[in-house]
């Protein structure tokens, strides 16, 4: 096979510029190194040469401080490359390279990468952001599956210039009221946009405005219209997506969203009702279902709708941070109301209390199967009237965890509810609890560390939640001990990379071949990011947040960083996906995936995943003599 054949069959070679890729061929030559043969060391020097592998195994051995963490070895395949950090950085390899069996490979030399880089954007931008890159072709590839399943469907993805109007209605900034009230009733629109004289947008005038602007103060119908317009209208540019306006629309609470050309001039009006069409359903619908739900029946609707427009949301290339953050956000809103309807029926007027969240719902990163994970804080000061409070609260909860299971969200095996008494406590007893905890880090106490220490105020008196974590980062903070047993905890559980095969798969006897993502990936993750940010007082419960903040007040470095978020990202995107490609409806769906079963990219994007993970952990080794 020519070695042009052969790179077109890899990323990121195959999406290179033709140009670059005769270059990077015309300077390649071809090396074959023998079983047990180191091909690179940090012995070696300055990395003068870049390797991709056409045929073999090689063993990638990290050498660190041996009384800690030993050689962390990892078995890289047919079209993967290395060294590309020592070659892009001009420097020696930190890892040692050996051929695991009789290998060829394509060999480039450094200066021929560096020009490569300078000639090819494609390239460049795999270099200095690998995994990034990776996860970007993946997403087109999930998008191209769903078109195929839905090619009648836009989405949102679509660029502005394909969405909404493209004859928007505007009126000059001296037009009458009258005559704008006139235009827009016409042209049966909700909105009409007001614009100056080279027809760029100044402001819009709504349906929503007229209530309070037009109506209600009596606005002299014969003065301009930009004397009531709403000024400086949120505008997107035409080659922005659909995506963006919806997100916009979210973050403004807004219906309309103005479109405009290179010059600034008005070229659409993209509104509510086009992104409802787009995707089927929509965020607001969504939260208006929500709101205005009279019951429980209400909310079973809704609760599916929430599953529909995340489905929509992640075939369109949504990534996994935004979507689980979106599930997170409408779960919620649904718990709110869940919340309020039973308190017409539960007389806790008086009563200082607030419902926690736990676990992923606690951290903003629910997928498409969750179960509950929640509590309930409260103030009571007379110890004699605490049992009879307790009892009023557990009820309450009960009949709110019945509504949960019903709108989907099942019942907790571990009983991690809040009309478990266990979990149904006063400030008091929360922080006592905590401080046992944390003082005495038995194997049990670890366990509900992980759970409980990620905890978020979801309704009632949030003050509460934020005294408590004052608690628990003040007791932390005086317990290095406590957060040395954590990272032993945490690493009892390593990433499932092979040192000959790609991946260990033989963790779950139940389902032989499969990777529980949950179990053996994202935990990972999360336990990392749970440490570093207990040790830096970060209040964040989310992972990407503890680990962007976190790198910051602990020096992490900031490209490592990057590069753990973005795996991190795309272990939940394949959970999420295969969530809702092997879920049955109406139950939970599995965190199983098959690696023999992934296309070449996903496999290989999963391996530098898990690679993540492991320097994640050797992170945590170094910081606490650990493991």
């Amino acid at each position: 096979m020519s070695a042009r054949r052969f790179l077109e069959r890899h990323p990121p070679f195959q999406r290179m510029e033709p140009g670059a890729l005769d270059y990077l061929c015309e300077q390649a030559e071809l090396a074959f190194f023998p079983r047990g043969k180191e091909i690179l060391g940090p012995g070696d020097g300055v990395a003068r040469e870049f390797f991709i592998i056409e045929q073999g195994q090689v063993q990638s051995l990290q050498v660190g401080d041996v009384a800690v963490t030993g050689h962390a070895v990892l078995s890289i395949g047919v079209g993967e490359c290395f060294p590309i950090g020592a070659v892009t950085a001009q420097r020696p390899s930190t890892n040692r390279y050996v051929a695991a069996s009789d290998v060829s490979c394509l060999v480039l030399a450094a200066e021929a990468v560096l020009r490569l880089m300078e000639m090819s954007p494609e390239f460049n931008a795999f270099c200095t952001r690998y995994i990034a890159t990776l996860l970007n072709q993946s997403r087109q590839q999930l998008q191209l599956l769903f078109s195929q399943r839905a090619s009648d469907q836009q989405t949102l993805n679509s660029p502005l210039v394909q969405v909404g109007s493209r004859n928007p209605v505007a009126v000059p900034r001296d037009t009458s009221l009258r005559q704008a009230l006139e235009t827009m009733s016409q042209a049966r629109v909700g909105s009409v946009a007001v614009v100056d004289d080279l027809g760029r947008p100044r402001g819009i005038l709504t349906q929503a405005d007229l209530l309070d602007r037009v109506v209600l103060a009596g606005a002299d119908l014969g003065q301009p219209v930009d004397q009531v317009m709403s000024p400086d209208p949120c505008c997107l540019h035409e080659h922005g997506c659909a995506y963006d306006a919806m997100l916009l629309m979210a973050a403004r609470g807004i219906r309309h969203v103005l479109v405009v050309d290179e010059e600034g001039k008005l070229s659409g009006v993209v509104s509510e009702r086009d992104l409802f069409a787009l995707q089927r359903i929509g965020l607001t619908q969504i939260r208006q279902a929500i709101e205005h739900a009279p019951d429980v029946a209400g909310l079973q609707q809704a609760a599916r709708d929430i599953r529909q427009l995340a489905f929509n949301m992640l075939a369109q290339g949504v990534g996994a941070e935004q979507l689980t953050q979106f599930i997170s956000t409408l779960n919620d809103a649904l718990t709110r109301r869940i919340l309020e309807q039973n308190l017409v029926h539960h007389d806790l007027y008086g009563i200082e209390w607030c419902w926690l969240a736990f676990g992923s719902e606690g951290r903003d990163e629910q997928t498409f199967s969750t179960d509950q994970d929640n509590g309930i804080i409260f103030v009571c000061d007379d110890f004699s009237d605490r049992e009879m409070l307790k009892m009023r609260l557990l009820d309450f909860a009960r009949a709110v965890n019945e509504d949960l299971d019903r709108c989907g969200f099942p019942l907790c095996k571990g009983n991690i509810m809040a009309s478990n008494p266990q979990w149904c406590l006063t400030l008091e007893e929360w922080q006592e609890l905590f401080g046992e905890w944390i003082r005495r880090p038995q194997p049990e106490a670890l366990l509900n560390a992980s759970i409980f220490f990620d905890f978020r105020a979801l309704y009632g008196q949030t003050h509460l939640a934020d005294r408590l974590r004052r608690t628990l980062l003040n007791h932390t903070a005086e317990n290095p001990i406590f957060l040395r047993a954590m990272a032993v905890n945490a690493l009892a559980v390593a990433p499932p990379l092979g040192k000959i095969r790609d991946f260990v798969t033989d963790l779950e006897p139940e389902h032989p071949g499969a990777i529980d993502l949950k179990k053996y990936g994202a935990r990972l993750f999360v336990d990392g990011a749970r440490i570093h940010a207990l040790a830096a007082g970060v209040y964040h419960t989310n992972t990407l947040q503890r680990l962007r903040q976190a790198a910051t007040r602990l020096s992490l470095n900031a490209e490592e960083i990057d590069a753990i978020i973005e795996a991190f990202n795309f272990i939940q995107l394949l959970r999420l996906r295969q969530q809702q490609f092997d879920g049955v409806a109406g139950e939970q769906g599995h965190n199983l995936v098959y690696p023999e079963r992934l296309n070449e990219l996903d496999r290989r994007i999963l391996k530098e995943a898990f690679r993540h993970a492991r320097k994640l952990q050797q992170k945590l080794r170094l910081d606490y003599q650990a493991g």
